[in-house]
C-alpha cells in the first residue's frame, strides 16, 4: 500500500507548468462569442459592468461658516493658485464594485459574525451526555453487585420484553426500487442546506492579505492634541484700574513661542467705563476669554505664561506694582483714603494714556503638573475638581515627577482641573526679552528658585484647563471666522489660537491662510539726542507712502475693534533702550506689491501733562519693504532709525539704503531689531519654492522681464531659468515642500500637460518636471516613513492622487466653467512633443477584428498617419536624453507625431507623458520612480480615467481607448519593471517587495481600463521574468497574483462560462504536474472534462488568471518542490481568500453562478489530491485515534485522559488485509508531512468548497474515467476531511481558544527560518503583523510558544459563555455541513463505479469513509443521512460485507450498536433500522446470519468495555426497537429469521447486564478490572470475545497509566492469537503457542487453556477478526513492546522483539528489522542512562472484612500501586471510595497489621486492612535477581514484618522485643493484567529479641558501610549515619544492644550460636565506625574540625566500653551444639 511513483509530469505536456501560457485574446474573445445565457445572474459574469467606473466631484468640506477667502476683488496670481489648490472640489475616482474586492472588503470576523447569525444548532450526542450523566448516577448507586447475578435468560427476557422501543422508520421494510431510494436520500440531503461553507470557517489569516489597502484619509488642516483654557476671574486686592491679560504657550526645551498670544479681559463693567473713550466700539470677537491652544509635540517642558498689563502711568513698574504688594483687602478701611486717591490717579491715567500699555506682573504654570496630577487625582476626592493650592505647593508635586518622560506626555485625555493661581511676579523692564522669560521658566522649575524669594504681587486668577470635546461650538478660528457648529452668532466666542508647532509638521495645507507676525525685540536710543524716555512703537501695515494708506489688518486685542490701522507697543517708564514682548498679527491682503511695507513711528510719550507739551512726540522712523523679487520678506531685522520722516518713494527701498540728506540714529547703525513672521498658505518663504512659482507666473502672465534677486528675466533666458528652478525644487526645504505639495505637484503636472510657448516655440519641460517629481516624492517618503502603509505608500501622497489631483481641464462639464488654474496662458496645441527614441515605436498592428458592429473601424489607416507625421516635421527642443537603454544609437532624429485628440482639445496627456518619461529615463531619476512606482502608476491610473471620462471613451471598445504608443510604453515599463524585480529580488528586498505590490496594484487598475488581453500579456511578461525559484521569488510571485487576482471582477475576467475546446494540435493527452497521464486521464476519457479538471492549456488559457493561481499552488505543494512552510501557508491562503470572497459576494448567490466559478477551480481536487501524502494527519491529531475502526476505539474516550493505545499503530505496522486499499496514507516517510495543520485545514476547507459548489454532473463524469488508485486517493482525502473538521465539543470550546494542533519545536524554528531568513523584508513585515493583527496572531502565536498539543488557552477569561455557545454552534454547522459535502461526493462516487471492474476495492474505501464519519462525533442531522446512505449502499452490495471483508461488517457493527445506545433518539431510530436491515440481509443471502451475530456480539463487549459514557438503557430500546421490526416484517415471517433474532437479542442483552454491573464498579477501578477479567474468563472457549475483553482491560489500563498491566493484555492477546495460528498451520517462525511466551510472564501459561476439541479455528465467525492473523500478531506484540517502553520496562521489550525478529527475519522484512534493531538500542540506552531514575510499583496486603463486602470478606490481596505511593495515600483511597459506598461510620480502617479476629469485629461494619510488603526473594533467588528489573518483575512472593511483646505490647524493652516477618504468596506474579491479586499463601517466620538485634546490627553496620564506600561522597549522609551510631545520646543505641546481649554469655546453650554471631557484628562495626570516621576527616571544612573531635572522642569511649564485651568468647561453640530455636510453623495453606 504506497503510492505509485509517476514520471514527471513534464514529459506529457504541451506546455509545462513552470511555464505561462498565451493567454486568450480577452476582448477578441468576447466580441466573437455573444453571451449565451438569458439576462440574469449567469449573464453577469460574462461582461463588467457598464456603471463599472464613475468619477465623483465631492465637495470638500470646510471648518468653517464662511469661506476662508480674501476679501479683495484682485487676487495677486499666487492666491489665486492657492485658492484653486484650497477650494476646487475632490475628484474622486471610484470603482463601483470594488467594494466585492478584498482589497477594501476585508472577510474579517465582524463580516462572518453577522453571516453566522441565524443558524440552527446542530444537535450533538457529545453535548447532551453531559447532561444526562448526573440523573444515571443516581440509578447506578443502588444496585450492589449481589442484586444482579449474571442472570437466567428468563429474567433476561422479562426485562426486555417490559422495555419500550423506539419510532420505528416508515417504509424502511417495504421493498423498493435502488434509483428511487437514491433519489429519495438525495433530495432530503440536498434539502435546507447551509449555502456558504466558507461563512462557517475562520476568515483568511489577515496577515496574508497582502492585497488589503485602506482608502487615504480626506486631507485636512492640521491641529495637535487640543487643550481648552477658560479665564474665569481675577481679583486683585485693590481694585483701582483695568488690568489686562494675555495667555501663551511656550516651550522651554526648545525655547520657542509655540502658540500666538491670546488677549483677554476680566474686568469689571466699572473698570470698563474707564476706557470708553478710547475703544467705542467693542467686537464680539475680542470679547474672548476662552482659548484652545493646539500642542502637536506634547513636552513635559510647555509652559502657559500669563502677562498682566496696565495703562500707562508715571512712575517705573516697581512703584507701580507697590499698592497691589502692600494693601491687603482685609485692611480695606485703613486704607480707605488711599484707596481712593489710587483710583482717581488712575482715572486720570486712563483718560489721557488711555491707548498706551505698560508691562505689570507675569506669572507660569507648567502644564504638565495639570495633565498628570489631573489624570492621576483620586477619584473619591470630593473637591477634585476645584483644586486650589499656592504656587509653591504646586511646584513642589512638579520636581516630584521631574523624571516624566514625552512619552507619557500627553494632552488629549486628562480630568479638567479649575487652577486659582495667586502668585504673580513683578515685571522687571530690563528683563522683558523672551531669553529672560526662558530663564525664569528653567527657573521655576528648580527647588530653591529665585523667583520665590521675591515679593509677589498677589491677585486670585481662576481659570479651567481641559482637553477639547470633539467639535466644541462657538469657536473662531485665527482668522476670526465662524468654525461649525456655530448655533448662535450673539454668544461669546472660544478663539482658537494659532499653533507655532516646536518642530516640523509635514502636513500639505488645505485652506486659505495668510498671516503677519511682528515682534518689536529692542531699540537702542541711549545715543539719540533730546527727551527720548518713554518710548512707543507704532505700527502701521503700509500699501502706499501717504499716511492715508495705512490699512486696517492689524488684529485687535481684547474688549476693542476688531482690525486697526496702527498698533502701539507698551512703554517702559524712562527707559532709552526698551526691550518689547509684544505681538502684532496682521492679515496679509491677497495682492501683495513691491509698494507695501511695515511702518514703525517712534514716540516718546509724555506721562505728566505739562503745559505745551504734546502727548506724543516722534522721535524716528524705519521700515520694512514685504514684497522683494516676488518674494514675502520675513525673518529677524536690524534697521537703523531715521530721526526724519522718510522721503517720498522710501518704501521700495530697504532702510539700508543711504539715502541723500537723511538724518539717521547713531550713524545709520541697526538700533532697532524687529522679528516678521508668516503663517502663510500662500507664501511659502522658500528661495527655491518662491523662484518657481515666480517664473512660472511669468511665463503664465507672460510679463518680462522681471528682476529676480540679480538676474533679470527675459524671453531668452526664462526657459533655463525655469528648468533650472524645477531642478532645485529638491533642496527646498522639506517641510515647506510638503506643506505646498499640492501647488507643486499640481504645477509639474500642468508644466508636463500644457508645455508653455515662448516667442512662438512650446518648451518640452516634460523631462524635468518627471525628474522633479519622483525625486520630491522620494525625498518625502525617505524622511516621512512613519507616514506609509504596508505597501510603503505616504499617506500624504496618497490622498494627493486620491482626492486633490485631476487633468487640469477647460471641459465646463466638469469644472463649471471656471479653469481652475485659469488666467490668459498660452498652451502649446500640439498633442505630443517629446522625442522618443524610435525603438520605442513597437509595431502593434493586431487587427482588430469588424465582425461586431458596435465596434468601430480601425481609427485610421497607416498612410494617413506617415503623411501626418511628415507633414508636421518639428524640430525636438530636448536635449539628447533620448540616449538611453532603448536607444542604443545615441541621440537620434526624432519624428514628432501630432493626432488631434478626440476632444478637439490639443494638449499632452498625462498619463502619456508619464508613461515615456519613465520607459526612457535614466540611473538616479529611475530610480527615484522606481522606489516610489505606486505613486506614479496611481497618478497614472486616474489620469487615464479621467481621460476617458473627458473624451466620454470610457463606453467605447477597449482595444480603441489608447493610442498604440502609450500602449507599448506601458509594455516596455511593465517589462523593465520585472526584469529589476527578478534580478534585484535578493539585493533590494524591501523595495522589490514594495515595487511588487505596487506593480500588481497598477495591472489591477489596467483591468478596469485598457484591453484586458493586453494586461494579461504583461501578467505573462512578469510571471516569464519571474520564473526562478528562490523562495524569495516565489514569494513575490505569489503576493503578485494575489493583488491582481483581488480584482472585484476576478471572475469575469477567467471567462467561467466559456467552454474549454480542446486543443487544436493533436496530442496524446492534455495533462498537467498534478495529474499524471497515466493516473488520471485514459484514452477513453472525454477531453472536455479532463480539460476542465486538470491544469490544461486549454483551462490554463481561458482561465487565466484562475489557472495561473492554481499552478502557482500545484508547483509549491509538488512533494520534490522545496515549499517552504509559509510558501505553502501563501499559496493556500490566496485560494481561500479568493472561495471566501466568492461566498460573501452578493453577486454570486445564485447556485448555478456558484457553479459556473467553481468551475473556475476544479483543478484544485486533482492539485489536493497530489499532495495527500503532505496533509498533516488530522486521523492522529489529539487523541490517537482508531484510524481503522474495528478495534475497540477510543471515540468515546473524553479529551483529557484520552491517552489509549492507538490500534492504528498495530495496523499500520501490520499492513491491511485489503490488496487494493491502504490502510494509511501517512506511511511516508516523515519527512513528508510538509504542512502545518492550519494550512492543512485551510486546504482542505477549500477541497471542500469546490466539490460542494461543483456541478455534480460533471463530477460524475470526471470520478468515472478516474482509475481507481486515484478514487481511492480521493478516499483517503475524504477520510482525512471527516477527521479534520470533527466537531469538538463545547466542551473543547472551554478547554481550547482557537483550534489548534500539535505544533512541533522544530515546525516553529522552520518558519522562523523561512520567515526571518530567506526572505529579509519580512523581518519587518512579521514584526508589523505581529504588532496588528485585530484578533490575536493566530498562526504566529502558535509557533512561538512551544505547543505541544492544545495552544494554552491565554485569553479564555475573554470569552464570554455567549460567545463559546456561538462558536460551538458555528463550529457543529460547519462539521454537519462538511461531512454532508462528503457524503455527497461519496454518493457520486459510489455512482461511478456501478460499471467498474475494481468496484470492490473502491466500495470498501467508500464504506471506510462513512464507517469512520460514523465513528467521529456527528450531529443527528448528519447521521440520519449517513445511515440512509450506508443502508442504500449495502443494500446495493450485500456481497461486500457478507463475502469479501470480515473486517468492514465487524467496523459496521461496531458503529451502529455504538449509535443504538445514542441519547439522541432520532439516531438510535436509524442505527437500530440499519442493524436490522443488516441482520436480514446477511440471513436473505445464506439463511443464517452467523457472521453478523458474531460481529456484533464482539462489537457490544468491545463496546460495554471501553465506552465511558455508555448507556445501557437507550441500548435496550433499540434492543427493542430490533424485536419490533423482526415482529412486523411480513416478508421473513415464516422463516427462522425472527427466532435468530430474538436468539441474538437476548444474547446481547445477557452481556448488557454484565455492564450494568461494571457502570456499578465505574469508580472502583480494581473491581472494574475484576469485573471484566471475570467477563474475559467467561469466554475463555470463543477466542475472539476473550480477545475483545482483553483489549478492553488494555485500554482501561492505558487510561490509568497502568503501562505494564496494558502490556501484559496485550502480551495475553498475542499469546492467544498464536495459539490459534499454531492449531491453524505450523508455521517455523511463528511461536509455538504460550509456551515461547514464558519469558516475557510466567502467566502467560493460562491462554492455553484452548483445545482443539473445545473449538476449532476453521468455524465460521470464528477466529475472523483481522487479529488472528500473522500482520495480527505482529501488531498485538508491536504494541504490548511499545506499552512495555511506557511503563520503562525495556528488559521486557528485548523478550519481545526476541519474538518478532524470526518473524521479520522469514518474511525478509529487513526496514522493519532495521527499526526493530533500533528500538532495541534505544532500549538499552535508556537502561544504562536509567539506572536510579526507574521506578516501577509499591505493593500493598489488603485485607476486607465484614458482609458488607459481598465476595470479598475475609479476602487478601496485594495491591500494585505507582511507585512511591505512600501507605496514608492508599489508605485514603479506598476509606474515602467505601465510604462513599457505605457511609462514613460504617468503614474503619485497621491501623495495625496484626492477624485479625473476626469475632472481635462489629459484624454491621467494613473493616480494612492495610500493610506495606515488600517483595520477598529466598537466597538462592537473589542470585538470579541481579538488577533492580530483576527484583521487581515476576514477583509472587512478599514480606511485611510485625513488631511484637509476649505481653501483647508492640514495643517493649531490647530484652523482650519480639519481631513477626509474614511472607504471602500470591496466585499470579506481578505484573499481571490486573493490578490486584489474590494472596493464596501466608507463612509466618518469629524472631527472638537477640535474634531481632542481630538484625538492627547488621541492617546499621550496613548503612555505615554504604555512606562510607558512596561514590560520590555524601558528607551529610556520612555525619548522619556516624551520629546515629557513636552519638552520646542514643537511645537503645549499640552500646546498650551490647551490654543487654554480651554482658553475660547466655544459660540457654541453644542461644550460644546467636550470642557470637551479635559479638562478631559488633566487631564488624566498630571496624566500620573507624573507617566512616576515617572517610569523615578528609570531607571536612575547617569549620567543622571540633565536630568531628567530639565524634572521635564519642567514638573511643564507645570502643573502650564494648572492648571487653567483644573479646568474650563463648568455648562452648566448639562443641557441636543443636540447631536453634526460631519456631517456624505454617498456619495452613489458602
Amino acid at each position: 500500500g504506497t503510492y505509485p511513483v509517476f514520471i514527471s509530469p513534464a514529459l506529457f505536456l504541451q506546455v509545462p507548468l513552470t511555464e505561462v501560457v498565451e493567454p486568450i485574446d480577452f476582448e477578441d474573445y468576447l466580441s466573437t462569442h455573444p453571451p449565451a445565457a438569458e439576462p440574469g445572474p449567469l449573464r453577469e459574469l460574462i461582461e463588467f459592468p457598464s456603471d463599472d467606473i464613475e468619477l465623483v466631484l465631492e465637495p470638500k468640506e470646510c471648518r468653517t461658516l464662511e469661506n476662508t477667502l480674501p476679501d479683495e476683488e484682485i487676487l495677486d496670481l499666487r492666491v489665486r493658485d492657492a485658492l484653486g489648490v484650497y477650494t476646487d472640489d475632490w475628484l474622486i475616482v471610484h470603482r463601483k464594485y470594488q467594494r466585492f474586492s478584498t482589497i477594501y472588503n476585508a472577510n474579517i470576523s465582524e463580516k462572518l459574525r453577522e453571516r453566522q447569525k441565524g443558524l440552527t444548532k446542530q444537535t450533538f450526542e457529545l453535548d447532551e451526555v453531559v447532561d444526562d450523566r448526573s440523573s444515571q448516577d443516581e440509578q447506578r448507586r443502588s444496585v450492589s453487585l449481589d442484586d444482579t447475578p449474571r442472570g437466567s435468560w428468563a429474567s433476561s427476557i422479562f426485562d426486555l420484553k417490559n422495555s419500550t422501543a423506539d419510532n420505528l422508520l416508515p417504509s424502511l421494510l417495504d421493498r423498493t426500487a435502488v434509483d428511487d431510494i437514491d433519489r429519495r436520500n438525495q433530495e432530503q440531503r440536498k434539502d435546507n442546506r447551509l449555502p456558504e461553507l466558507l461563512s462557517l470557517f475562520p476568515a483568511p489569516d489577515e496577515d496574508e492579505a497582502i492585497e488589503r489597502c485602506t482608502i487615504p484619509e480626506v486631507p485636512k488642516e492640521h491641529l495637535g492634541q487640543r487643550i481648552m483654557v477658560k479665564c474665569l476671574s481675577l481679583k486683585f486686592e485693590i481694585e483701582i484700574e483695568p488690568i489686562f491679560g494675555s495667555l501663551a504657550l511656550y516651550d522651554v526645551k526648545e525655547k520657542k513661542k509655540i502658540s500666538e498670544t491670546f488677549y483677554f479681559d476680566l474686568n469689571s463693567d466699572q473698570m470698563k467705563t474707564m476706557l470708553r473713550p478710547h475703544s467705542p466700539h467693542t467686537a464680539i470677537s475680542t470679547m474672548s476669554r476662552s482659548a484652545i491652544f493646539s500642542i502637536t509635540y506634547p513636552s513635559p517642558e510647555i509652559f502657559l505664561v500669563i502677562r498682566l498689563e496696565k495703562v500707562l502711568q508715571q512712575g517705573d513698574i516697581g512703584e507701580c506694582c507697590e499698592p497691589y504688594m502692600v494693601m491687603k483687602e482685609s485692611d480695606s478701611t485703613k486704607h480707605k483714603e488711599k484707596v481712593e486717591k489710587l483710583r482717581c490717579q488712575a482715572e486720570q491715567y486712563c483718560t489721557r494714556l488711555g491707548k498706551y500699555r505698560m508691562p505689570f506682573a507675569w506669572t507660569a504654570i507648567h502644564l504638565m503638573n495639570i495633565v498628570s496630577s489631573a489624570g492621576s487625582l483620586d477619584r473619591g476626592d470630593s473637591d477634585s475638581e476645584k483644586r486650589k493650592g499656592t504656587w509653591t505647593e504646586r511646584k513642589r508635586k512638579t520636581f516630584e515627577r521631574m523624571s516624566v518622560g514625552e512619552e507619557l506626555c500627553s494632552f488629549t485625555s486628562f480630568r479638567p482641573a479649575t487652577l486659582t493661581v495667586t502668585n504673580f511676579f513683578k515685571q522687571e523692564g530690563d528683563r522683558l526679552r523672551d531669553e529672560d522669560l526662558y530663564k525664569f521658566l528653567a527657573d521655576m522649575r528648580r527647588p530653591s528658585s529665585v523667583l520665590r524669594r521675591l515679593r509677589p504681587v498677589t491677585a486670585q486668577l481662576k481659570i479651567d484647563i481641559s482637553p477639547v470635546p470633539d467639535s466644541p461650538p462657538y469657536c473662531l478660528s485665527p482668522e476670526l471666522l465662524h468654525v461649525k457648529p456655530y448655533p448662535d452668532l450673539r454668544i461669546r466666542p472660544t478663539k482658537e489660537v494659532l499653533e507655532f508647532p516646536a518642530r516640523e509638521v509635514y502636513i500639505p495645507y488645505t485652506t486659505y491662510r495668510n498671516l503677519l507676525y511682528v515682534y518689536p525685540h529692542n531699540l537702542n536710543f541711549s545715543s539719540r539726542q533730546g527727551s527720548v524716555r518713554n518710548i512707543t512703537v507704532k505700527v502701521q501695515f503700509m500699501c502706499g507712502e501717504d499716511p492715508s494708506q495705512a490699512m486696517p489688518v492689524i488684529f485687535g486685542k481684547s474688549s476693542c475693534a476688531e482690525f486697526y490701522k496702527e498698533a502701539y507697543t507698551p512703554v517702559i517708564y524712562h527707559s532709552k533702550s526698551p526691550e518689547f514682548y509684544e505681538e502684532i498679527k496682521m492679515k496679509i491682503p491677497a495682492n501683495l506689491t513691491e509698494n507695501h511695507h511695515l511702518l514703525f513711528t517712534f514716540y516718546h510719550i509724555s506721562c505728566q501733562q505739562k503745559q505745551n507739551t504734546p502727548l506724543e512726540t516722534p522721535v524716528g522712523y524705519t521700515w520694512i519693504p514685504l514684497m522683494q523679487h516676488g518674494r514675502l520678506r520675513t525673518g529677524v531685522f536690524s534697521l537703523p532709525v531715521s530721526i526724519e520722516k522718510p522721503p517720498p518713494s522710501y518704501s521700495v527701498l530697504t532702510p539700508d539704503v543711504q539715502l541723500p540728506g537723511m538724518k539717521w540714529v547713531d550713524n545709520h547703525k541697526g538700533v532697532f531689531t524687529v522679528g516678521v513672521t508668516a503663517a502663510s498658505s500662500v507664501h511659502t518663504q522658500d528661495a527655491h519654492l518662491d523662484k518657481f512659482f515666480t517664473l512660472v507666473h511669468v511665463l503664465e502672465e507672460y510679463s518680462f522681464p522681471l528682476r529676480l534677486k540679480d538676474v533679470i528675466i527675459t524671453e531668452n533666458n526664462v526657459e533655463s531659468e525655469l528648468k533650472s528652478s524645477i531642478t532645485q525644487l529638491k533642496c527646498a526645504n522639506l517641510e515647506t515642500t510638503v506643506c505646498f505639495i499640492h501647488h507643486i505637484l499640481n504645477k509639474l503636472i500642468l508644466l508636463i500637460v500644457h508645455p508653455p510657448v515662448i516667442g512662438g516655440q512650446m518648451v518640452n519641460l516634460g523631462r524635468a518636471a518627471f525628474e522633479a517629481m519622483a525625486l520630491i516624492v522620494n525625498q518625502i517618503h525617505k524622511n516621512l516613513d512613519g507616514n506609509q502603509d504596508q505597501h510603503g505608500r505616504n499617506s500624504l501622497l496618497a490622498s494627493y492622487v486620491h482626492y486633490c489631483f485631476h487633468l487640469p481641464s477647460f471641459d465646463p462639464g466638469l469644472h463649471g466653467g471656471s479653469p481652475p488654474y485659469g488666467g490668459p496662458i498660452q498652451y502649446a496645441t500640439l498633442s505630443r512633443a517629446t522625442g522618443r527614441p524610435s525603438s520605442l515605436n513597437l509595431s502593434r498592428s493586431k487587427s482588430i477584428s469588424n465582425s461586431n458592429p458596435d465596434l468601430a473601424t480601425t481609427p485610421h489607416s497607416p498612410d494617413e498617419e506617415v503623411q501626418k507625421i511628415i507633414g508636421n516635421k518639428g524640430i525636438d527642443r530636448s536635449h539628447s536624453w533620448v540616449n538611453s537603454a532603448y536607444a542604443p544609437g545615441g541621440p537620434k532624429a526624432v519624428l514628432r507625431r501630432n493626432q488631434p485628440n478626440s476632444s478637439g482639445d490639443l494638449k499632452q496627456l498625462l498619463h502619456e507623458e508619464l508613461a515615456l518619461q519613465w520607459v526612457v529615463s535614466t540611473s538616479s531619476v529611475r530610480e527615484a520612480a522606481l522606489q516610489q512606482a505606486w505613486f506614479f502608476f496611481q497618478l497614472m491610473v486616474k489620469s487615464m480615467t479621467h481621460h476617458l471620462y473627458l473624451t466620454e471613451k470610457l463606453d467605447t471598445p477597449r482595444k480603441m481607448r489608447f493610442p498604440d504608443r502609450f500602449v507599448d510604453d506601458i509594455s516596455a515599463l511593465v517589462g523593465a519593471i520585472s526584469v529589476d524585480i527578478s534580478s534585484r529580488a535578493h539585493k533590494d528586498v524591501e523595495l522589490m517587495e514594495r515595487l511588487n505590490a505596487n506593480l500588481a496594484f497598477f495591472l489591477n487598475d489596467l483591468l478596469s481600463l485598457m484591453d484586458r488581453g493586453f494586461v494579461f500579456s504583461l501578467i505573462r511578461t512578469y510571471c516569464k521574468q519571474a520564473t526562478q525559484n528562490p523562495n524569495s521569488l516565489i514569494s513575490l510571485r505569489m503576493d503578485f497574483l494575489r493583488i491582481v487576482c483581488s480584482h472585484e471582477h476576478y471572475v469575469t475576467l477567467n471567462l467561467p462560462c466559456s467552454a474549454l475546446s480542446p486543443p487544436a494540435s493533436p496530442s496524446p493527452s492534455i495533462c498537467s504536474a498534478t495529474s499524471q497521464s497515466s493516473a488520471f486521464s485514459s484514452h477513453v476519457q472525454d477531453l472536455r472534462i479532463s480539460n476542465m479538471f486538470e491544469l490544461s492549456v486549454p483551462f490554463r488559457q481561458q482561465h487565466f488568471l484562475a489557472g495561473l493561481q492554481l499552478t502557482e499552488l500545484a508547483l509549491i505543494l509538488e512533494p520534490d518542490g522545496e515549499g517552504v512552510f509559509f510558501l505553502h501557508k501563501k499559496a493556500i491562503s490566496s485560494i481561500h481568500n479568493l472561495l471566501c470572497s466568492h461566498d460573501t459576494d452578493p453577486r454570486y448567490t445564485d447556485p448555478e453562478v456558484r457553479a459556473q466559478i467553481a468551475q473556475l477551480y476544479l483543478p484544485l481536487i486533482g492539485i489536493v489530491m497530489e499532495s495527500l501524502p503532505q496533509l498533516y494527519d488530522f486521523t492522529e491529531s489529539h487523541i490517537p485515534r482508531v484510524r481503522h475502526a474495528s478495534a475497540p476505539t477510543s471515540d468515546d474516550i473524553d479529551l483529557e485522559n484520552g491517552n489509549m493505545i492507538s490500534q492504528s499503530v498495530a495496523m499500520a505496522i501490520a499492513g491491511s488485509p485489503l490488496p487494493h486499499y491502504k490502510v494509511s496514507a501517512f506511511q511516508l516517510p516523515a519527512a513528508y508531512s510538509s504542512l502545518s495543520a492550519e494550512s492543512s485545514r485551510n486546504l482542505l476547507i477549500c477541497f471542500l468548497w469546490v466539490l460542494k459548489n461543483a456541478n455534480e454532473d460533471d463530477l460524475e463524469k470526471w470520478f468515472s474515467d478516474l482509475p481507481v488508485l486515484q478514487i481511492n486517493r480521493l478516499l483517503e482525502l475524504l477520510y482525512l476531511c471527516v477527521s479534520c473538521f470533527e466537531y469538538k465539543g463545547k466542551k473543547a470550546f472551554e478547554r481550547i481558544n482557537s483550534l489548534t494542533f500539535k505544533k512541533s519545536q522544530d515546525m516553529k524554528a522552520r518558519l522562523e527560518e523561512a520567515i526571518l531568513g530567506t526572505i529579509g523584508a519580512r523581518q519587518e513585515m512579521v514584526r508589523r503583523c505581529r504588532e496588528r493583527s485585530p484578533y490575536g496572531n493566530q498562526e504566529n502565536v502558535r509557533w512561538r510558544k512551544n505547543v505541544t498539543h492544545w495552544k494554552q488557552n491565554t485569553d479564555k477569561v475573554d470569552k464570554t459563555k455567549a460567545e463559546m455557545e456561538q462558536e460551538s454552534l458555528v463550529d457543529g454547522n460547519l462539521a454537519t455541513e462538511v461531512m454532508l459535502v462528503v457524503l455527497d461526493t461519496l454518493e457520486i462516487i459510489v455512482k461511478t463505479v456501478m460499471l467498474s471492474e475494481t468496484k470492490d476495492s473502491i466500495l470498501g474505501g467508500v464504506l471506510r469513509v462513512l464507517l469512520h464519519s460514523l465513528a467521529c462525533n456527528q450531529s443527528a442531522l448528519f447521521l440520519q443521512h449517513c445511515f440512509a446512505t450506508q443502508r442504500a449502499l449495502v443494500f446495493k452490495y450485500p456481497e461486500m460485507l457478507f463475502e469479501e471483508d470480515t473486517e468492514l461488517c465487524a467496523d459496521l457493527c461496531l458503529r451502529l450498536l455504538r449509535h443504538c445506545s445514542s441519547s439522541v433518539g432520532s439516531v438510535r431510530g436509524h442505527a437500530s433500522a440499519s442493524l436490522y436491515l443488516l441482520m436480514r440481509q446477511n440471513f436473505e443471502i445464506g439463511n443464517n446470519f452467523a457472521r453478523v451475530k458474531m460481529q456484533v456480539t464482539m462489537s457490544l463487549s468491545s463496546l460495554v468495555g471501553t465506552s465511558q459514557n455508555f448507556n445501557e438503557e437507550y441500548l435496550r430500546r433499540s434492543l427493542k426497537t430490533i424485536l419490533t421490526y423482526a415482529e412486523e416484517d411480513l416478508d421473513l415471517r415464516d422463516s427462522t429469521f425472527p427466532e435468530q433474532v430474538q436468539d441474538l437479542v437476548f444474547n446481547l442483552h445477557m452481556i448488557l447486564t454484565d455492564t450494568v454491573k461494571m457502570k456499578e464498579h465505574q469508580e472502583d477501578p480494581e473491581m472494574l478490572i475484576d469485573l471484566m477479567y471475570r467477563i474475559a474468563k467467561g469466554y475463555q472457549s470463543s477466542p475472539d470475545l476473550r480477545l475483545t475483553w482483553l483489549h478492553n482491560m488494555a485500554g482501561k489500563h492505558s487510561d490509568r497509566g497502568n503501562h505494564a498491566e496494558a502490556a501484559q493484555c496485550l502480551v495475553h492477546s498475542a499469546a492467544l492469537v498464536a495459539e490459534y495460528l499454531n492449531m491453524l498451520e505450523d508455521c517455523r517462525y511463528l511461536p509455538v503457542g504460550c509456551v515461547t511466551f514464558q519469558s516475557i510472564s510466567s502467566n502467560v501459561l493460562e491462554e492455553s487453556a484452548v483445545s482443539d476439541d473445545i473449538l476449532s479455528p476453521d468455524e465460521e465467525g470464528i477466529c475472523a477478526g483481522k487479529y488472528f492473523t500473522e500482520s495480527g500478531l505482529i501488531g498485538l506484540l508491536e504494541q504490548a513492546a511499545a506499552s512495555f517502553t511506557m511503563g520503562s520496562m525495556y528488559e521486557a521489550v528485548n523478550e519481545v522483539y526476541k519474538l518478532l525478529i524470526p518473524i521479520h527475519e522469514a518474511n525478509r522484512d529487513f526496514k522493519k528489522l532495521s527499526v526493530l534493531h533500533g528500538k532495541l538500542q534505544d532500549a538499552f540506552n535508556k537502561i544504562n542512562n536509567q539506572l536510579s531514575q526507574r521506578m516501577f510499583g509499591t505493593y500493598f496486603r489488603v485485607g476486607f472484612y465484614g458482609c458488607k463486602f459481598g465476595d470479598l470478606d475475609e479476602q487478601e490481596f496485594v495491591y500494585k500501586e505507582p511507585s512511591i505511593t505512600k501507605l496514608a495515600e492508599i489508605s485514603h483511597r479506598l476509606e474515602e471510595f467505601y465510604a462513599e459506598r457505605f457511609g462514613d461510620e460504617m468503614i474503619e480502617i485497621i491501623k495495625d497489621s496484626n492477624p485479625v479476629d473476626k469475632a472481635k469485629l462489629d459484624p454491621n461494619k467494613a473493616y480494612i486492612q492495610i500493610t506495606y510488603v515488600e517483595p520477598f526473594f529466598d537466597t538462592y533467588e537473589l542470585k538470579d535477581r541481579v538488577t533492580y528489573f530483576d527484583k521487581n518483575y515476576n514477583l509472587r512472593t512478599f514480606m511485611f514484618c510485625t513488631p511484637f511483646t509476649l505481653d501483647g505490647r508492640a514495643h517493649g524493652d531490647l530484652h523482650e522485643q519480639y519481631k513477626r516477618k509474614t511472607i504471602l504468596t500470591t496466585s499470579h506474579a506481578f505484573p499481571y493484567i490486573k493490578t490486584r491479586i489474590n494472596v493464596i499463601q501466608k507463612e509466618e517466620i518469629i524472631l527472638i529479641p537477640i535474634e531481632v538485634a542481630i538484625e538492627d546490627m547488621q541492617k546499621k553496620t550496613q548503612e555505615l558501610a554504604f555512606a562510607t564506600h558512596q561514590d560520590p561522597a555524601d558528607a551529610k549522609m556520612l555525619q548522619m549515619v556516624l551520629q546515629g551510631c557513636v552519638g552520646t545520646t542514643v537511645n537503645q543505641g549499640p552500646l546498650e544492644v551490647a551490654q543487654v546481649f554480651l554482658a553475660d554469655i547466655p544459660d540457654d546453650p541453644k542461644l550460644f550460636r546467636h550470642h557470637n554471631k551479635l559479638r562478631l557484628c559488633f566487631k564488624d562495626f566498630t571496624k566500620r565506625c573507624e573507617d566512616a570516621l576515617r572517610k569523615n576527616k578528609t570531607l571536612i571544612g575547617p569549620d567543622q574540625k571540633e565536630y568531628h573531635r567530639e565524634l572521635e572522642r564519642n567514638y573511643h569511649r564507645l570502643k573502650e566500653a564494648l572492648n571487653p564485651l567483644i573479646h568474650r568468647k563463648i568455648p562452648q561453640l566448639y562443641k557441636p551444639v543443636v540447631s536453634p530455636t526460631s519456631q517456624r510453623y505454617c498456619p495452613g495453606v489458602w
